[in-house]
């Protein structure tokens, strides 16, 4: 089956996805959408190197800092699941080329905020561009590898982890040579190119009449996280400060009123099953510790490297590189395993070296340089990371294999959610410090504690071993 270069018509897009056979230049389109996701992961954790010198430049608030941050976890939990829908109405190439658009104008954009309230703003309305390109990425991919389209699709799981391993490394590189301003602005060429090629080599897919689309469960979670996230940015003005309190009575009825919502729903954001059954309840619990733990903290590890152990921004991003690297390596090993392992031994193993690697974290160096104890305490976060990750999201999905792609929303809304809740508090607190970096050792233990008292629900899920 042959195509135009551009011009394919939808009816044989629409064969490819069913199965036919792959497209001509599917290997080059594999690798722009590559490139886009590289970009997206890269920008989650590429940003955490260049806190503290945002901070200082912009005379900002570490926890108005935190928020460049936050607000993108946040975006993404908005974006995907809208674009997800409106790219099977409108077109999934239409949908990719406008958040290549809108990501590259928000990160040039970025690059020229003068002050830290802008650049939050942009930040938010990069991560709506970013979080547009996995759904339309995986619909592109699956219309032009046709037949093999699982194994292409399933490749991307390795973009996300080389992403977050970059990103510290070249943000340390471009804050200590170049300024915080140029981690945005590199993304502004390569995005250029991006919309030149996807223009040019993606084909057009097939336009269908979606399901509609939650907007009053999104802006329902929107309103709840926006305002804990505020309120939280103010707990230094104390408990009984009301502009702590009015944010998080907003926050509460905005949660009382998305529940409701959702049960009354005839489609919502997130089926209620998925929210009161046990078994999802407990998954969901160990999503938001693992998101505070894994995404959330971790992001604050170069600005707690810089702050005790004195590091460079190079030195103190490349920690996430080994924290990375350490994920990486295990991860393999541990899918490999989960058939006959089970989800529970290597869920308990892994939470439990993570819990290991913040506490040594936080504690003094035992006969080692400073760069070297948190590196391999990073590496040992990564180890469970990588133990951790696959059996927890086989272990989720296998709770319901008819719904894949609304739990894997699920998955990603919570891990989001506690990186959220977990930086909101922190940068808080630290705020109102008079030691920031001890504050910050006092944090990792507090989570690790959450962490460990958390493996005893790992037990109360059921145990799958082979396929589901």
């Amino acid at each position: 089956m042959r195509m135009r270069s551009v011009g394919e018509t939808p009816s044989t897009a629409s064969d490819q996805a069913d199965g036919g056979d792959p497209l001509p230049r599917r290997h080059v389109v594999f690798a722009v959408v590559a490139i886009a996701l590289f970009m997206a992961s890269m920008d989650q954790t590429i940003v955490a190197t260049a806190l503290n010198a945002i901070q200082t430049d912009l005379s900002a608030e570490l926890t108005w800092s935190g928020w460049t941050i936050t607000v993108y976890s946040l975006g993404q939990i908005i974006a995907m699941p809208m674009a997800g829908k409106l790219g099977d109405h409108f077109g999934r190439k239409r949908v990719f080329l406008v958040g290549i658009t809108v990501f590259t104008l928000a990160s040039l954009a970025c690059g020229f905020a003068n002050n830290i309230y802008l650049l939050v703003v942009l930040r938010a309305l990069q991560a709506l561009g970013g979080g547009a390109f996995l759904p339309s990425a995986t619909g592109i991919v699956a219309d032009h590898f046709g037949r093999h389209r699982d194994r292409a699709v399933g490749m991307f799981t390795s973009i996300f982890p080389i992403g977050t391993i970059v990103g510290p490394i070249l943000g340390g590189v471009l804050v200590t040579w170049l300024g915080w301003r140029a981690i945005f602005l590199v993304n502004v060429p390569i995005g250029v190119i991006l919309f030149v090629l996807a223009a040019k080599l993606i084909a057009e897919s097939p336009r269908r009449e979606a399901g509609r689309i939650d907007f009053g469960g999104l802006g329902l979670l929107a309103v709840l996280m926006l305002s804990t996230m505020y309120g939280l940015t103010n707990l230094d003005l104390g408990l009984g400060s009301p502009w702590f309190v009015v944010p998080e009575v907003v926050a509460v009825l905005s949660a009382v009123v998305f529940v409701r919502h959702t049960m009354r729903h005839r489609a919502p954001f997130i089926p209620i099953r998925f929210l009161r059954g046990r078994s999802f309840a407990v998954m969901n619990v160990l999503n938001l510790l693992f998101g505070g733990a894994a995404i959330g903290f971790g992001a604050l590890v170069p600005l707690y490297a810089e702050q005790r152990f004195h590091l460079d921004p190079l030195a103190a991003g490349t920690l996430l590189t080994a924290r990375g690297a350490g994920m990486i390596c295990v991860a393999a090993l541990a899918v490999l395993a989960l058939r006959r392992a089970g989800h529970r031994l290597p869920m308990a193993v892994g939470l439990t070296l993570m819990v290991v690697g913040l506490v040594a974290m936080a504690m003094p160096p035992a006969g080692v340089s400073g760069y070297m104890w948190l590196a391999v305490s990073a590496g040992l976060t990564g180890l469970g990371m990588g133990l951790s990750v696959p059996a927890s999201n086989n272990a989720g999905l296998s709770l319901a294999p008819d719904q894949l792609s609304s739990l894997a929303g699920l998955r990603g809304m919570f891990r989001q959610s506690g990186a959220i809740i977990a930086v909101s508090v922190t940068t808080a607190v630290l705020a109102n410090s008079a030691n920031p970096a001890m504050t910050q050792a006092h944090a990792f233990v507090v989570l690790a504690a959450l962490l460990l008292a958390s493996v005893p629900l790992i037990f109360t899920i059921p145990d799958h071993r082979g396929a589901w």
